[in-house]
């Protein structure tokens, strides 16, 4: 579908050797997700059925979790349906709630399955028998920046200190964020190769929730913890973590950049919404429609608001290609940083 791209992405990356890792040939997925059209207030709402279903492939409390259970209260708001219930599979990146998704309601045109970034990443780490080929996106929903964390106490004061760490022996700084494979684990590495250090010697801690990244940080498990705003938002105010630095080209949340404190990296996470490849073409139009008007929702709006992220919308023809392009990468990148799984 996109031998082109393909192609340029490999070569482009391929060639940056000892180099850092962003540049002319940044892919899509270590560059803010540039919004789509607003969805349009005011529109006519299509009815999908009095009760969906929204299966969330990770634990409760984590971003996929929160992006589902908002989205579901949205279309409730909406009008698109009367009740929505959740099921949380988490595991593994996303690919376990995937395959028991695939399995139980591939041609089941009332549930949605939530996911993203993560998703993908840990596709191109494990390879599993499952993957992106069993479902169909909807659309593209938001993007977040990611946050470098330590706990208060911590000798590391700034990226400065950490890319040192990195660069003499990253074994001694473990690293906790989400599953392996996903954008955490991705960013811990780009992070750690430019900081001059070596990808393979990284120590990813790698966990299902928000929740127990924070714990290992503040046990000190981990060094370091990444992840989104909205995970450390809690800990952050209460002073028992500090953030040192954050994925965006500039500075944001009142956090340094990365990039602009020497080490010349950036990247944006996403997530969105799929169904079933089993669901007719004409029931996933609706479902586009009503997960637009959705998003154009108050409560939608509330929590975007609230959990500083960006609407990203994408959907039609351009977002299997935007997918499409973040897997090839995604596959690059794992080879290229030596991660393991």
């Amino acid at each position: 579908m996109l031998n082109i791209k393909r192609r340029r992405v490999l070569g482009g990356l391929a060639g940056l050797g000892g180099a850092s890792l962003v540049g002319s040939a940044t892919p899509l997925w270590a560059q803010a997700a540039r919004p789509g059209s607003a969805p349009a207030k005011n529109r006519v709402v299509t009815r999908l059925a009095p009760k969906l279903r929204i299966v969330i492939p990770a634990n409760a409390g984590g971003g996929w979790d929160q992006t589902g259970r908002a989205l579901g209260a949205a279309l409730v708001g909406a009008g698109a349906t009367d009740e929505v219930e959740y099921e949380n599979k988490g595991g593994k990146g996303g690919t376990l709630g995937l395959a028991y998704y695939a399995e139980k309601y591939n041609s089941d045109p009332d549930t949605l399955l939530m996911g993203g970034m993560v998703m993908v990443g840990a596709i191109a780490l494990q390879k599993p028998a499952v993957d992106l080929s069993r479902i169909s996106p909807i659309a593209r929903l938001t993007s977040d920046y990611l946050v470098v964390v330590v706990a208060a106490n911590s000798p590391i004061r700034n990226i400065s200190d950490l890319a040192e760490r990195m660069r003499t022996n990253p074994k001694d700084v473990p690293v906790a964020g989400g599953s392996a494979g996903g954008v955490d684990h991705m960013f811990a590495g780009v992070f750690t190769r430019g900081s001059r250090g070596r990808p393979e010697d990284l120590v990813y801690l790698p966990f299902a929730g928000g929740a127990e990244v924070v714990q290992s940080v503040l046990s000190g498990k981990a060094l370091v913890g990444i992840s989104g705003y909205s995970e450390f938002s809690e800990q952050l105010a209460s002073g028992k973590l500090r953030a040192i630095g954050v994925s965006s080209r500039r500075a944001v949340f009142d956090i340094p950049a990365i990039r602009e404190q020497g080490v010349d990296v950036e990247m944006a996470n996403w997530r969105a919404v799929f169904t079933g490849q089993g669901v007719t073409v004409a029931r996933q139009a609706e479902m586009v429609e009503s997960v637009k008007a959705a998003t154009a929702h108050e409560s939608w709006q509330k929590t975007l608001r609230q959990n500083y992220w960006n609407s990203s919308w994408l959907a039609g023809p351009g977002l299997p290609s935007f997918i499409d392009f973040d897997l090839t990468t995604s596959r690059v990148m794992v080879h290229l940083l030596k991660l393991k799984a």
